[in-house]
């Protein structure tokens, strides 16, 4: 039986999530879906200064969710869309399992409509 999410990608998919597990370095993954930025770009709707960013950007570059190219002076960062390809892979394996856990869902909530109705009639 082969052990989902162990292996040689095990570590990388530990760095990409790790890096998705904050939300200031999702909102920069999405400001860089729209093409690439340099770091003061990518600041400025942030209230945190231009080297609290970098320390993002260096994470998500460890996880290879971001590339970063020198062009002069300015260092512009862009999406790597890959590593993200690779953890929405391993969490596509679990889709078989939504439908049956909202069923359960949909059935527990049911049962709660029903316990509550008849906790009603019987005051």
């Amino acid at each position: 039986m082969e052990q989902i999410g162990y292996g040689k990608t095990a570590g990388d998919l530990d760095a990409v999530f790790a890096a998705l597990a904050d939300p200031t370095r999702r909102a920069i993954l999405s400001r860089l879906a729209a093409g690439e930025a340099s770091v003061g770009e990518i600041a400025s709707p942030f209230a945190m200064s231009q080297p609290a960013v970098s320390k993002h950007l260096k994470v998500l570059e460890r996880a290879g969710l971001v590339e970063r190219d020198i062009d002069r002076q300015r260092r512009p960062a862009r999406l790597s869309a890959e590593p993200m390809a690779a953890a929405v892979r391993w969490l596509e394996e679990f889709r078989r399992f939504w439908p049956s856990s909202f069923d359960q869902l949909d059935n527990l909530l049911e049962e709660l409509k029903e316990a509550e109705k008849e906790g009603r009639a019987n005051e």
